[in-house]
């Protein structure tokens, strides 16, 4: 294995890692009650996600493959590869469409009426299945060779995992900053992390398209 294949996976696992990043960044904008060991728990979510989901498409190709052949196999995962896609870009959309009106309404609510949106368990994974499900994708790349050849699966979802939790880490601290300087007013806040899915929505579906 060369110091090149090692970077090359480096540079891999921190571009597809910028989507947890601003998911993470979104979420903190979203949320409160988000203290020190929530944060721990929010990065590290994320991170497992983004390396369950390359295995769980991996295997399914491969498996794929010993049934119908190889040749079937790669149709199967580019149309998959195409699926993942407009999926997480359905996901993201809806998601963020979803914030942003939320923070609209509260805009046009008194102090009184307002209930804030604290952490949840639920939310988090619905978040962390929505910033993974485009790294479904990476384990279709990784059967069909095009990352590269030399090095196991295991060891390309390891860093991406490693890359996305310190990625993560640091967009919820940046998210509660953000908050912080908007003095808490959730709505606005909300509204800034709705427009931050949609903008990954579309990103999504671009990197796709343009082979990123």
């Amino acid at each position: 294995m060369t110091a090149q294949i090692i970077i090359q996976i480096i540079l891999y696992g921190i571009s597809l890692s910028m989507d947890a990043f601003a998911v993470s960044v979104s979420y903190s904008l979203t949320y409160t009650g988000i203290n020190r060991k929530r944060i721990f728990l929010i990065a590290l979510t994320f991170g497992l996600f983004q390396a369950i989901m390359p295995l769980i498409s991996y295997w399914l190709i491969e498996g794929i493959g010993q049934l119908v052949g190889i040749e079937k196999s790669a149709d199967v995962g580019h149309i998959s590869s195409l699926v993942i896609t407009w999926l997480a870009f359905a996901l993201l959309l809806f998601i963020g469409s979803k914030m942003i009106l939320e923070g609209s309404k509260r805009l046009k609510q008194t102090d009184e009426e307002k209930v804030e949106k604290v952490f949840s368990y639920k939310e988090l994974f619905v978040f962390g299945v929505a910033t993974a499900i485009d790294a479904l994708a990476v384990g279709v790349s990784l059967h069909s060779g095009t990352l590269s050849n030399n090095v196991t699966v295991w060891l390309h979802v390891s860093i991406i995992m490693v890359i996305t939790f310190a990625l993560s880490l640091v967009g919820v601290i940046l998210g509660s900053s953000i908050v912080k300087l908007f003095k808490g007013k959730q709505d606005i806040t909300t509204i800034i992390g709705g427009i931050i899915l949609l903008l990954l929505a579309i990103w999504v579906v671009v990197a796709h398209y343009i082979g990123i």
